[in-house]
């Protein structure tokens, strides 16, 4: 147990010990959250944090994801290959599942590379009431907000120098930053491509996520459908 626990410790260099035994568990082993914490610190891989400084919103009106496929966020994250071509990428978030609807690599976008992606993941899990970004221009072209119009999705734009405002994307680019974009070297944009989303596909159905007490997002999506299919709205 404290080899296997040093093991995840390693693999997620900076998560705690209540992450590792949200692991621990759903790897089918028993034990209880105070031995991995007493182990933990035995092994002294206690993260000490950078403090945090709180930022004033001003008067901004959060919108709150209330169910799944109401609130998308999307946004762009850049890294760099070996040889120093740049990496932009998209991603595409449920705000209420937490979960990673797609990431996208590439050198450029375009708005009409945007919408395929939202096209794609549209056909797949139907569209969502509102979509959240920054004023990027391949968020706020035209042709785009026609073709969102049609599938009568609603966009919501956050302040300019205000990134905070969509702090899911915020906080979802810090975990891809700290447990894949760190910790891999990519030598094209395809190698890059396959690793990421080798890393979404862990992100959703093995990664316990602290704010849906320690579920995965698809584990918290399918709890979330099951108690909805049996527990109908009437009829009026």
């Amino acid at each position: 147990m404290r080899r296997r626990i040093r093991e995840l410790a390693g693999q997620h260099p900076r998560r705690g010990s209540r992450f590792i035994h949200a692991l621990l568990v759903k790897e089918g082993n028993t034990v209880n959250r105070k031995k991995v914490r007493r182990i933990w610190r035995e092994e002294q891989l206690t993260i000490k944090k950078n403090p945090s400084r709180k930022i004033r919103t001003g008067n901004t009106i959060p919108m709150t994801a209330e169910f799944p496929n109401h609130v998308w966020t999307y946004d762009f994250i850049f890294d760099q290959t070996l040889g120093g071509t740049t990496l932009k990428i998209l991603t595409l978030t449920d705000e209420f599942t937490r979960q990673s609807l797609a990431i996208r690599v590439a050198e450029t976008f375009t708005s009409m590379d945007v919408k395929a992606v939202l096209d794609e993941v549209i056909k797949e899990r139907g569209a969502p009431t509102f979509l959240r970004s920054d004023n990027g221009s391949e968020f706020i072209a035209r042709d785009l907000g026609i073709w969102l119009a049609v599938q009568e999705v609603s966009t919501r734009f956050i302040e300019p120098g205000k990134p905070w405002q969509n702090g899911f994307a915020e906080s979802f680019h810090s975990r891809l930053r700290e447990e894949c974009l760190t910790q891999e070297v990519f030598y094209s944009v395809k190698h890059a491509g396959v690793l990421i989303e080798g890393w979404r596909a862990f992100y959703n159905a093995h990664r316990p996520h602290s704010s849906l007490a320690y579920q995965t997002p698809d584990e918290f999506a399918a709890t979330w459908l099951a108690r909805s299919a049996s527990h109908p709205v009437p009829c009026t």
